[in-house]
């Protein structure tokens, strides 16, 4: 017993002995050397520690150095996960939070902000995640959680200095400024001519290449007259749609030539563009066309433009009148003759020299070439390798080309010009302007798209403080309304109105069951899409089926348009856009709907089509026979009577399978069908007219004498929206 205790003290004074030792050689050997792998030892541990002196020194130093490397590795690990302590149940708040900026600070999901808000003034119906709070909602929300807010060090941001590019100082002198051809811009109402006229200048088919015949884009071309002077004409879709390009043509133009049809004389369009040469200060020039057909009337074409401030040289103006015949070419360089005339009296001239500026008429997407811009040069010669800046886009130019599609090396003002190079499709109406380099050129795009950003949070916030305003009346309203009850009622009819929000998440509310459409826009040009989306700013029948455009763009349909297509269960509509074979394949493997076309209005009409077929059907009731109550009396059908009508069918017939309604004193007072028809004793199914009936109802209802009996039919027609693109 005793020689066992002796065995165990000798045991545990030799496990002190050999911990010091070991102590003392990894303090000595191991601090200061670099770590390097070693194989820990193959015998079992505590056998070593029992017997000390069997430990090889090489052993003993390989087991102090894994022991530490584990110790050393356990402390940077706990120094990594250690996280910077914050001050428990206070919560560091700013202005302009979201609900989930909110819950991320707070350490709370989402659904806890939902419920405190669930009984104040804020609609939960229209809260999302990226929602902005108020500040006053933000702190009431903390308080609620049993937590103490305090107010975020705001960053004071330095004020951004204006790096946009501007044009240059006009200069006035002579030696600078250098003759330069004017630009003219034909308008007038659809299908008078206008096209074809250019065509006979040009001695080409435009007219025959644009679909149906009328013109759907800007063209912008160089005539060339027999004398040698030069004319950039700016041919103009005459269509209603079209309004914004017309708008756009007039403003950099100098002289407007005006067709009007001889036969069908002053149009919607034309009094349109006599008011867009107006606004732009633009003079003009009036070609009656068509002067070569029987009917053709140009007297009273001149009579009818008085009525809108255009008068003719004959009447005393200042507005030169030529009759032409675009068709066989009458009178063509009469009026050639006449804009150059007028141009010679404009003087008109430019600045050759220094940095390009003008305007884009024009823009597209091209699969080889990328985005192109057809533009109109103002001052400056644009040449290869200029930086351009439009819009919130920029280009360093890699080609030029002619109306002709004729690379070119250099474009002086007053020419037209196709430019290559551009980032992205600028919009057509941009100014353009050229910057000394590329860095120069991504500073003036950075600044445009802070503005934007700018003034877009600018009205957002306006909108959110109108809407929360909103939603305080409405609550104010409601507690005015609970003001005479006790806190415990008051919470108790809040408590009945909200319960439904309670247990559903803002984000998981979908109104599946509203009626939208909605679209997905592509076109060839920036013009062609602009144009839609003007008819479809026009959209006003929100309450018979809402209208969401989910994207527009320019080119031809991608597997782009046929993902969002599918995720909003939206229809896409392609103006002058083509979709390759594969992309169809997957439209019609998702179910997605793809309509192309040429000309605007047929478009719409497509448009439209797609809305009726999103609207419910109308049940119409179409009568088939009325009668009169001549007679009353009654049966007795076991304990039960029963009202009786003696009736007289005066228009069409009474046919028992249908449904019948009583009418009196012009009220309908009852709809169903009727339990019995008979004519004298028998059980018939049809009456006609001029016969005498007994009727009764499928319900116990008594009759006057003198009341109408309808028989009518019960028809479910597909409703058409009362959408009118004005059109």
């Amino acid at each position: 017993m005793n020689r066992g205790l002796l065995l165990r003290f000798e045991s545990l004074v030799q496990l002190h002995g050999a911990c010091r030792q070991l102590r003392a050689l990894s303090s000595r050997k191991v601090c200061g050397a670099q770590w390097k792998p070693v194989e820990l030892s193959a015998h079992p541990v505590g056998s070593l520690l029992l017997h000390p002196q069997l430990w090889p020194r090489h052993r003993l130093i390989s087991a102090a150095l894994s022991q530490c490397r584990h110790l050393a590795t356990k402390e940077e690990t706990k120094k990594k996960k250690k996280k910077i302590p914050l001050t428990r149940g206070e919560v560091e708040i700013r202005q302009m939070m979201t609900v989930e900026e909110l819950a991320q600070a707070m350490g709370k999901d989402m659904d806890h902000i939902y419920e405190a808000l669930l009984y104040t003034d804020i609609n939960l119906d229209s809260l999302e995640p990226d929602s902005i709070l108020h500040e006053n909602h933000i702190k009431m929300i903390v308080q609620k959680s049993g937590m103490k807010y305090k107010s975020a060090k705001v960053k004071e941001e330095k004020e951004r200095k204006n790096t946009d590019a501007v044009k240059r100082q006009v200069e006035n002198y002579p030696a600078v400024l250098t003759p330069r051809p004017p630009v003219v811009t034909i308008l007038g109402h659809v299908d008078h001519g206008k096209t074809t006229l250019l065509d006979s200048l040009r001695k080409t088919q435009v007219a025959a290449m644009e679909a149906g015949g009328i013109t759907q884009h800007i063209g912008a071309f160089i005539v060339h007259l027999p004398s040698g002077e030069k004319i950039t004409f700016l041919d103009t879709p005459g269509h209603a749609a079209f309004s914004a390009m017309r708008a756009r043509g007039t403003n950099v133009t100098d002289i407007v030539i005006l067709v009007v049809a001889a036969e069908d004389g002053v149009m919607q369009q034309t009094i349109e563009s006599i008011q867009h040469a107006k606004n732009a200060g633009v003079p003009l020039i009036l070609a009656i066309n068509k002067c070569d057909k029987p009917e053709a009337d140009p007297e009273r074409v001149k009579k009818e433009l008085l009525a809108h401030d255009v008068v003719c040289e004959e009447f005393g103006g200042d507005v030169q009148a030529v009759n032409i015949s675009a068709l066989k070419g009458e009178n063509l360089m009469v009026l050639a003759e006449a804009t150059v005339a007028l141009a010679e009296m404009l003087e008109l001239k430019a600045d050759a020299t220094g940095l390009v500026e003008g305007t884009i008429i024009e823009s597209r997407k091209d699969k080889g070439k990328g985005p192109l811009t057809t533009a109109i040069i103002q001052r400056g010669t644009l040449r290869k390798g200029c930086v351009l800046v439009a819009g919130k886009t920029w280009a360093k130019v890699r080609f030029l080309f002619d109306e002709n599609g004729r690379a070119v090396d250099a474009a002086s003002p007053g020419i037209p010009v196709e430019i290559m190079g551009w980032k992205e499709c600028p919009s057509a109406g941009d100014e353009i302007l050229e910057v000394e380099s590329e860095q120069r050129a991504q500073e003036v795009v950075a600044w445009r798209t802070y503005v934007e950003q700018q003034e877009k949070m600018k009205k957002d916030l306006e909108v959110i403080e109108a809407k929360q305003k909103e939603h305080r009346l409405e609550y104010e309203k409601q507690q005015q309304k609970l003001a005479h009850l006790s806190w415990r009622q008051r919470k108790a009819v809040l408590y009945k109105t909200n319960r439904h929000q309670m247990f559903s998440k803002p984000k998981e509310r979908t109104d599946m069951d509203e009626n939208t459409l909605s679209l997905i826009v592509k076109g060839d040009v920036d013009g062609s899409v602009e144009a839609i989306l003007n008819i479809l700013d026009s959209y006003d029948c929100e309450d018979e089926c809402k209208l969401d455009i989910v994207y527009f763009g320019m080119g031809d349909i991608s597997e782009n348009d046929i993902s969002l297509a599918e995720a909003f269960n939206g229809v896409i509509f392609g103006f002058s856009v083509k979709a390759n074979e594969s992309i169809k394949k997957l439209a019609d493997k998702k179910g997605i709907k793809i309509k192309l076309h040429n000309i605007i209005y047929k478009l719409i009409e497509d448009l439209k089509d797609e809305l009726n077929s999103r609207l419910p059907p109308v049940v119409v009731e179409t009568t088939v026979g009325e009668a009169s109550v001549l007679d009353t009396f009654s049966v007795t059908i076991g304990k039960n009577k029963i009202p009786v009508a003696g009736c007289r069918v005066h228009k069409g017939l009474l046919d028992r399978k249908m449904k019948f309604k009583l009418i009196r004193n012009r009220d309908v007072i009852w709809k169903g069908c009727l339990s019995s028809l008979k004519h004298h004793k028998d059980d018939v199914q049809v009456i006609k007219t001029g016969m005498d009936c007994g009727l009764s109802l499928d319900k116990n209802l008594e009759f006057s004498i003198g009341d109408e009996i309808v028989c009518y039919e019960e028809k479910e027609v597909q409703q058409t929206t009362s959408w009118d693109p004005g059109f």
